[in-house]
């Protein structure tokens, strides 16, 4: 997974989630807009087939689908997501994400 260098939008300035990130191909694209103690907000791109393997976090996470479409998978139920849908990732229960076809999702893990 590659991370992009840009600069984080400045306080109280819109921003286009879609264009913060861009595709790579064969790859998942990350960028972190905000990073605290309680919780973190990351903007994904994916290629279309790439994935994020099983695996479990400690805290709970919502997955916002800014385009495209992903299968989420979370505690071996799949839901099929696009545009402008969401779903919570309870924490400790077993999840993974794959890219249906491109798509880019906003991440905001909920740490308290």
């Amino acid at each position: 997974m590659s991370k992009e260098k840009a600069d984080t939008p400045a306080l109280a300035e819109a921003a286009r989630l879609a264009e913060l990130v861009s595709y790579q191909e064969g790859a998942v694209v990350s960028r972190s807009l905000v990073h605290r103690p309680s919780g973190s907000v990351t903007l994904f791109a994916f290629d279309e087939g790439q994935s994020l393997s099983e695996h479990t976090a400690p805290f709970d996470a919502l997955v916002y689908v800014v385009e495209g479409e992903a299968e989420v998978t979370v505690s071996g139920r799949e839901s099929r997501l696009g545009a402008g849908d969401a779903l919570l990732m309870p924490a400790n229960e077993p999840h993974a994400v794959k890219a249906a076809k491109r798509f880019k999702m906003l991440l905001i893990m909920l740490r308290s």
